[in-house]
């Protein structure tokens, strides 16, 4: 690994080509007729989007690396999809609020602080590599926040919930960091 390349490698993990799949429970079938994204909470105006509204709103593009927690980065990943910050402008998130928790599918939560998921990086990606993304990566919709560690980067997002006090979720609670900050190394426990 070329020292360029390495500036880019978090301490402890290791580079890879492929796109690992990791994830708790089965993947979830999915009808866009019917999906839906709600946000709620510490808003002014909640909403609940449907695909084709969710598809209508402005897009970006990132390219970035990502870090899993079980140690694999990979290198100039793209991602497309709506900007966080849109949803907060949408939303009217208010001054009290602190922290997000991401909804997906089967139950799964994660929680971000709301500062991380105003970062200008920060998507609600359905796209990868030019492509919808694949059944296992999330689809139709996963947050991306590429500055964390994956698993804060929910898979078959169905819900923000825009909280004033911040709220572990799944992973948190069986001994994952809160935070999960790839740079200080902040897999396990806080």
């Amino acid at each position: 690994m070329d020292a360029d390349t390495a500036r880019r490698v978090p301490p402890g993990q290791y580079l890879t080509e492929k796109f690992p799949v990791l994830h708790y429970g089965t993947v979830p079938r999915v009808d866009l007729a019917t999906w839906d994204l709600r946000v709620w909470g510490e808003v002014d105006a909640p909403l609940t989007l449907t695909w084709d509204q969710f598809r209508a709103l402005p897009r970006e593009r990132v390219l970035t690396d990502i870090h899993c927690v079980t140690r694999w980065s990979k290198l100039d990943t793209e991602w497309e999809g709506v900007a966080a910050r849109t949803i907060l402008e949408l939303a009217g998130v208010r001054p009290g609020a602190t922290h997000v928790i991401e909804h997906a599918e089967q139950g799964y939560t994660t929680n971000i602080p709301l500062a991380v998921f105003d970062d200008a990086d920060v998507l609600l990606a359905d796209t990868y590599d030019g492509r919808p993304l694949e059944p296992d990566h999330g689809y139709p919709l996963r947050l991306f926040v590429p500055k964390r560690y994956f698993w804060k980067s929910a898979k078959w997002l169905r819900g923000l919930e825009f909280v004033a006090a911040d709220r572990p979720g799944f992973w948190e609670r069986y001994g994952y960091h809160n935070d999960g900050d790839p740079w200080k190394e902040e897999r396990f426990g806080d």
